[in-house]
């Protein structure tokens, strides 16, 4: 064993280097020594950064804050609904699923003693989404009244048979479950071609309440003159887009973040508007 020295905690420098002066400042954590050593550490210290960066980017993406005022393309919409799922998610209590979870953006505002995202079972689904179930689009994997509550971000538009849905819903979730619901009514085609319908709030109520729901509460997300705002971005974001992303993001800077700014300003002086909205919000429950 090395003898400890002054120099360092250990004699043998072939393993360590503490000399601070010959370091740069992120380079500055105890090391091994020589050039593959020094290789490896930087390549540790770029790796740990890029992973802060798409963590914080996915946050903005889905909590915008001020910084998705200046790099979130659908900061409006996001925005909208983060604001009504956390005042809605208390709710989400005891076993939850959240069907087409995504990378489950708003689990850590639900109070589950469980949460299971489900997701339709494609090989793209089990590379990038965060599921920790799959099913084939008909029958949900679970016995009958297993969950305590339900939810369902953005995802009823993308069912061609919502009817089959909302009956396995009800299927799952225990008598006086909830369901916390999420839809759009004024969007652009997206995941295209795997985008069927648009939701008034008069339709998916008729829908939840033709299949047992009880509507605890049905909100309208951003209806006001953002929602317009919102629009012009989506048109400018498909426009300008380019296959590179930091090229994306620079014209996301330059173009979309002062019409955010100016509809965010503009919104304040103007009144609400309540049959032209982004999303419908639904909270319901199993009657």
């Amino acid at each position: 064993m090395g003898q400890v020295t002054r120099r360092g905690f250990s004699a043998n420098r072939d393993f360590f280097s503490l000399s601070w002066r010959h370091t740069k400042s992120w380079q500055r954590l105890i090391v091994p020594y020589g050039p593959t050593s020094n290789a490896n550490g930087k390549a540790l210290f770029l790796k740990t950064v890029r992973l802060k960066i798409q963590t914080l980017y996915e946050k903005t993406m889905f909590h915008p804050g001020i910084l998705g005022l200046f790099i979130n393309p659908y900061y409006f919409a996001r925005k909208g609904l983060a604001i009504h799922i956390r005042d809605l998610a208390f709710h989400m209590t005891g076993k939850t699923l959240d069907i087409g979870c995504g990378t489950k953006p708003y689990e850590k505002l639900c109070p589950s003693s469980q949460y299971i995202g489900l997701e339709l079972d494609s090989e793209e689904n089990r590379t990038t989404k965060s599921a920790d179930c799959f099913y084939d689009g008909h029958r949900i994997p679970f016995e009958d009244a297993h969950f305590d509550s339900v939810m369902i971000n953005q995802v009823l538009e993308h069912v061609f048979h919502p009817d089959e849905l909302l009956i396995e819903i009800r299927r799952i979730v225990k008598p006086g479950g909830k369901l916390l619901i999420t839809v759009p009514f004024l969007w652009n085609e997206h995941e295209e071609p795997l985008d069927f319908a648009r939701y008034s709030s008069y339709g998916l109520k008729y829908l939840l309440q033709k299949h047992g729901f009880e509507i605890l509460e049905s909100r309208k997300s951003v209806n006001d003159l953002r929602a317009v705002f919102q629009m012009f971005n989506l048109f400018l974001n498909q426009k300008m887009k380019t296959a590179n992303g930091y090229l994306n993001l620079l014209l996301r800077i330059l173009f979309l973040s002062p019409v955010n700014v100016l509809g965010e300003l503009l919104a304040w002086l103007t009144p609400r508007c309540e049959n032209i909205y982004l999303d419908n919000v639904v909270l319901a429950r199993k009657s």
